[in-house]
């Protein structure tokens, strides 16, 4: 299968945009402000809660990153008019992280200060290993400020439990838990970053988990995998967490079947709701980054 999912892969640039759009729009939410929002209702309406992504993440020029927290800052008005459950997931390379730090660091300022006058969560993503350290300075710097602000591990980077503790420990000064996502990973890193294995990644996401658990951190569960599930199952039955003190967190369009059984165990679910003009660029990175995926879209396809 491996194969079949490279050869998928490496012809999905050069297949006609109309017949890509056939088995990838399942997993992104259309291109327009409307079609992303009707996506949240109907999650809503399922159970679900949501975080909003507005594709595009590299960018050339300071003005794309003002009119990408432009762009975000309509998100957050549609989300509080229609008094969704739903929050935005952002990328600091779409807010000019690569071009400026300090421009990145005003316009993430203004994004997360609108959103908190909307009582809304905002949620940075992290991206590959060159952005991780600028990524975490960024989160702790406005958290001295927000509580309506968290950041995103990812399990198979070798340097993330101590990533983890260190942020804990750092919040710890302004009695304010951490907010985590925590995630896999999807980036390509050299071994001497990233654990080299499924197993080895599995064993390193369950015991990060168990350490922001033991710190009373909040953190948004986002796996697909079964095993990690039942992990972070038997972890929130032995640190006896409520409902309300976790979440599991899913991308759209992957295991709906996996979301309805935590649903339907009283669990919190959050899907991730990609959504703009950037869709044919994301899937195709998304890919390249993890070609497993391709066979689950010649699946859909078919």
């Amino acid at each position: 299968m491996r194969i079949l999912d490279q050869l998928v892969v490496l012809a999905l640039p050069f297949a006609p945009k109309a017949l890509v759009k056939q088995f990838a729009w399942r997993y992104v939410a259309g291109e327009s402000l409307e079609e992303m929002l009707e996506t949240v209702r109907q999650l809503n309406e399922q159970g679900a809660m949501a975080t909003v992504d507005v594709l595009g993440e590299f960018i050339h020029i300071p003005q794309e990153a003002h009119q990408a927290a432009a762009l975000y800052k309509t998100v957050l008005e549609a989300i509080a008019k229609e008094r969704l459950d739903a929050n935005i997931s952002v990328k600091l390379s779409q807010m000019g992280l690569l071009l400026d730090k300090a421009l990145c660091s005003e316009i993430m300022h203004d994004l997360v200060a609108t959103a908190a006058k909307a009582r809304i969560f905002v949620r940075i993503d992290m991206e590959d290993s060159a952005c991780t350290s600028d990524t975490i300075a960024l989160y702790l710097k406005l958290r001295r400020q927000f509580d309506n602000v968290g950041i995103v591990l990812q399990a198979y980077l070798r340097r993330t439990v101590g990533d983890a503790r260190q942020i804990m420990r750092n919040l710890s000064k302004i009695s304010s838990p951490a907010n985590f996502r925590l995630c896999k990973g999807i980036y390509r890193e050299p071994r001497t970053l990233a654990w080299p294995n499924h197993t080895l990644i599995n064993k390193n996401y369950t015991l990060i988990l168990e350490e922001m658990f033991k710190q009373q951190a909040y953190v948004g569960i986002a796996t697909h995998n079964e095993e990690l599930v039942w992990e972070a199952l038997r972890l929130i039955d032995q640190y006896r967490l409520k409902p309300h003190e976790y979440e599991f967190q899913m991308l759209l369009g992957v295991d709906p079947e996996l979301r309805q059984i935590l649903l339907n165990g009283g669990h919190r679910v959050r899907v991730y709701v990609p959504f703009g003009k950037d869709w044919f660029a994301y899937c195709t990175r998304r890919l390249k980054e993890n070609p497993s995926i391709a066979g689950h879209l010649l699946k859909n396809l078919w």
